[in-house]
């Protein structure tokens, strides 16, 4: 029977452990708001189900779609934060966006939310503005300068 076992060797033998050390050199440079993906996507997955949290499913139906939908754009906007940094964080602005227009959404998308309701989508865009400022003043300090 073959040996498969592992052996805890040293990895420079590797054939490929000079590719691999670039790019995780490549795929964490510049990442100082690594701590931010997580909140980001957090935020996005309360987003999507804070309508059966607190409970408005009957109250505000379009409101109940518009957070599902928003909730599942910001978990995707964090996941892709994660996955390609270099590329996304200069998306960020939008991330602010998304966060102001969850501010004002219970108002133009639901029909007289109560306070509970509106109180959600404002911490929610809050959050996101914040989030997202962070994201793009750190993402404006790591760009490299011509």
């Amino acid at each position: 029977m073959a040996n498969v076992s592992h052996t805890r060797g040293d990895i420079t033998s590797h054939p490929d452990a000079s590719e691999m050390r670039e790019r995780y050199a490549r795929m964490l440079g510049g990442r100082d708001v690594a701590l931010v993906d997580g909140p980001v996507f957090l935020l996005g997955l309360y987003c999507a189900v804070s309508p059966w949290i607190l409970h408005y499913t009957t109250s505000q139906p379009a409101l109940v779609t518009h957070n599902l939908i928003v909730g599942i754009a910001i978990g995707l906007l964090a996941l892709g934060f994660t996955q390609t940094p270099e590329r996304m964080y200069g998306l960020s602005w939008a991330f602010c966006a998304v966060g102001i227009w969850m501010i004002i959404a219970p108002w133009i998308v639901g029909e007289s939310p109560d306070a509970a309701v509106a109180l959600n989508n404002i911490v929610i865009g809050a959050l996101a503005v914040i989030l997202g400022l962070m994201c793009t003043v750190t993402a404006a300090k790591s760009a490299p300068r011509p």
